[in-house]
């Protein structure tokens, strides 16, 4: 996804007045998303910290300038939480190593008057997501970066 994505996104979550429907927005979200195989659904892309079951999985390629984007993909086992990972999907896929690190999802999440409206463990596995998705950016980026 684009930032042109994350900004409809945006748009469309600011539409809502009630919680009640920004989350069923954000579970139509996670519906969005390709499930991944069962082969991918493995312990090495499981993401800890979630309270649910999640796997992100990542992929590259190059754009014209020949600089590497990351692609990730992911699911969960619950609705809500799929929703989750797509919006988190859309804030990093496709982007950068440089940019994923320099992106402040927390600011985004606060943005969009999530973060507020997540319990404590959805809150810490939004946050392990993230967590996952940077150490992948800074693995690519190399060390010292």
């Amino acid at each position: 996804m684009s930032d042109k994505d994350i900004a409809a996104i945006t748009d469309d979550l600011s539409f809502f007045d009630d919680w009640e429907d920004r989350y069923r927005y954000i579970i139509d979200l996670g519906k969005t998303l390709s499930p991944l195989t069962a082969d991918e659904q493995v312990e090495d892309n499981k993401v800890r910290g979630c309270a649910s079951q999640v796997w992100l999985v990542t992929g590259e390629t190059r754009d014209d300038s020949g600089k590497v984007r990351l692609i990730f993909r992911g699911d969960s086992d619950a609705h809500i939480v799929k929703g989750l990972v797509a919006l988190v999907i859309a804030l990093f896929s496709g982007r950068t190593p440089a940019d994923i690190l320099a992106t402040d999802a927390q600011a985004f999440f606060e943005q969009i008057g999530l973060r507020s409206h997540l319990t404590m463990q959805r809150s810490n596995g939004l946050a392990s997501m993230v967590q996952r998705i940077k150490a992948v950016a800074q693995q690519q980026q190399g060390p010292g970066s």
